[in-house]
């Protein structure tokens, strides 16, 4: 059975800001909670890596084994949620061969692509996901498992493969449940 840290518990980890009903597994890896912010009714699972400047709005789940690197920002608004094993790198090395590619080096030695990652309200992300910087997933997306994403989206679609390209539309019939919903 997971164990989720209390309410005492998840103030003095130190968060930016944290809602009513939030549930974070004692096995997830907080790292600067000073940067997070976290709105009411989230739930993060077993083995997830929040790192960075984060925004996680209300009504979001974030499965097991995913990894959130938000050193240029992430941030996911209401109703929305990650799949297990989802990546979302803010900042990505250039791996084109021009630069070296470690933390360890000296910076002016590599070259970091970057930007904030959004992903919009009434949004999925699929299992095994990847997104790159300064992606935004827009409104009412759904994205395949396994897809990279290195593009922004265009709203109410859905997304697959390897770069994520859109497949069809999707259905915006969801929307009939968010009046019960209060302030979202």
């Amino acid at each position: 059975m997971t164990s989720f840290y209390t309410p005492e518990e998840l103030e003095s980890i130190g968060f930016k800001t944290i809602g009513d009903n939030v549930l974070i597994s004692k096995k997830a890896s907080i790292y600067s909670p000073h940067m997070i912010s976290i709105g009411s009714n989230v739930r993060v699972d077993d083995f997830c890596i929040l790192s960075g400047e984060i925004i996680l709005h209300s009504y979001i789940h974030i499965a097991a084994y995913c990894g959130l690197f938000g050193k240029s920002g992430i941030e996911m608004e209401s109703f929305t949620g990650l799949s297990p094993r989802c990546t979302l790198f803010s900042v990505s090395d250039d791996f084109g061969g021009d630069y070296l590619i470690s933390p360890m080096t000296n910076p002016l030695h590599n070259h970091l692509i970057q930007g904030k990652i959004i992903i919009k309200k009434y949004s999925q992300i699929g299992a095994d996901c990847i997104l790159l910087p300064a992606v935004t997933i827009e409104e009412g997306c759904a994205v395949g498992a396994k897809a990279l994403v290195k593009d922004s989206t265009a709203p109410w679609g859905i997304y697959v493969g390897q770069p994520a390209k859109r497949m069809k539309d999707r259905s915006k019939d969801l929307l009939k449940y968010i009046n019960e919903y209060s302030n979202q």
